[in-house]
């Protein structure tokens, strides 16, 4: 790139501190890492306190913690129109192994940041996935606690920050306005990156994201707002939304915003152990309850995928539940129990293909259930095509309660669930060619720092038979 093109700022030295919202990795590939970090000494004010020009960053990547070993290094732009955000995606790196990075910007050296790539057949991968984590509901102990597992990447399923009204009554407190426009989603990502843990968990292993409803608006179905939001402008909203989570993630130019799409729906390969495909249930979806759940250009692809798939495991990251969910109160329209016809064929394609160990891993309820995914739910004595894992909010709702003497109410209109816990946490996982073993990690409280963590079930998925037991 000529940089005498562009209007870019290289040296000066800024007084305030420009890495205040941290450092991030994403989407590992074998060969490759993309570098996220964003500069805004003084994140609270429009425009992040920095000029409306390009801002050359330094980024290194090294071979050792200390950061004396560079094997790469170059110049990514901190564009204005974007925040002043950097993605940097570095390129001929070894696969399987750590690296550390740093960038450089405006007289100042980020934090150190981790991050790891894909192993090119691994005999096994470690993994945590999160989703929902309202800022004012809680504090993201979680975090404090994921961040020293021993992780090969990390999942985020939706719901990174929430657009709506603050409360005044929560431990932690959001904008008296909802998010609609950009600087005010901007903003939104802002306060929810400044929190200390949050940036500990990023800069400690590589994740890969996907949004669900709230990083735009609740419950919206393509360009169909779920609110009392004006259809007409909500595309603009939308839009907004889209930018400012790329603004904000550590994603690859693949999926940069434009008007028409932003193309968050990926897959991610790790060797013969197993394909991770990554999707999206919000922008493709039909706004009504018939058919389309993921879009016919979506859809396509991930069948395609599917299809010639040889790996021993296929791991399906999405936002919502997939399983049938009966709380006797009727079908929740906004879930897969709202597109019964896209859940049928998504289900007949895993029967009719011989899918190899499908396992979907789900965010979304504020709750930890664990799923016989069934060919027809309707019959419980149908055959288990797949597996379903639904982890609980970071956040969202609060401390939870313990609910599990009211579910069992409901089981027998259940009977293809394994556990229920209404708790906050996480869900971490151990892959190998034999089994999955999931770990639901549950905390007891989140309204005040410090929660301790435990493993509130441990399940078991064996190859070629689905279905999850206790481990």
């Amino acid at each position: 790139m000529v940089l005498s093109r562009r209007s870019i700022l290289l040296a000066p030295v800024l007084a305030k501190y420009p890495f205040r919202l941290g450092v991030a990795s994403g989407d590992p590939w074998p060969d490759s890492v993309v570098l996220w970090t964003r500069l805004a000494p003084a994140w609270e004010e429009p425009g992040g306190g920095l000029p409306k020009r390009d801002i050359a960053v330094k980024w290194e990547l090294y071979a050792d913690d200390a950061g004396r070993k560079p094997v790469r290094n170059g110049l990514a732009y901190a564009e204005a129109a974007r925040a002043h955000s950097a993605h940097a995606e570095v390129f001929g790196l070894e696969a399987g192994r750590d690296y550390w990075y740093r960038f450089t910007a405006l007289g100042h050296q980020s934090p150190l940041g981790h991050t790891r790539t894909a192993a090119k057949n691994p005999s096994q991968l470690r993994f945590a996935y999160a989703s929902c984590q309202k800022y004012e509901d809680g504090f993201f102990t979680a975090y404090e606690h994921m961040a020293k597992d021993d992780l090969d990447l990390v999942l985020f399923l939706g719901d990174y920050i929430y657009e709506g009204v603050g409360k005044p009554d929560h431990p932690r407190q959001h904008p008296s306005h909802e998010a609609v426009t950009l600087d005010q989603y901007r903003y939104r990502y802002s306060l929810y990156k400044s929190d200390p843990l949050l940036q500990t968990a990023h800069a400690r292993f590589p994740w890969s994201v996907i949004w669900d409803d709230h990083e735009v608006g609740n419950d919206y179905a393509n360009l169909t707002p779920g609110d009392q939001f004006p259809a007409a402008e909500f595309a603009a909203r939308r839009w907004a939304g889209y930018q400012a989570f790329y603004e904000h993630m550590p994603l690859r130019k693949a999926s940069l915003p434009t008007r028409q799409e932003t193309r968050i729906y990926r897959r991610l390969s790790f060797g013969q152990l197993a394909n991770l495909y990554l999707l999206d249930t919000r922008q493709y979806r039909d706004a009504e309850t018939k058919r389309q759940m993921l879009g016919i250009a979506q859809r396509d692809w991930f069948f395609a995928g599917l299809k010639e798939d040889q790996t021993r495991w296929n791991l399906i990251a999405q936002q919502i539940p997939y399983s049938k969910i009966d709380k006797g109160t009727g079908v929740i329209p906004d879930k897969w129990d709202g597109y019964p016809e896209a859940r049928r064929e998504l289900t007949e394609f895993i029967v009719a293909s011989r899918l190899s160990n499908a396992v979907i891993l789900t965010g979304d309820n504020h709750s930890h259930w664990v799923f016989d995914v069934k060919r027809d739910f309707a019959d419980p004595g149908s055959a288990t095509v797949a597996t379903e894992f639904l982890g609980t909010s970071i956040t969202s709702t609060g401390d939870g309660l313990d609910q599990r003497a009211d579910y069992a109410k409901r089981l027998p209109f259940n009977p293809h669930v394994k556990y229920f816990n209404s708790r906050r946490g996480y869900v971490r996982c151990r892959l190998t060619a034999e089994r999955l073993e999931t770990d639901m990690i549950t905390m007891p409280y989140v309204s005040r720092p410090g929660a301790p963590a435990s493993v509130g079930a441990r399940f078991v998925v064996e190859a070629g038979r689905p279905g999850a037991v206790r481990g």
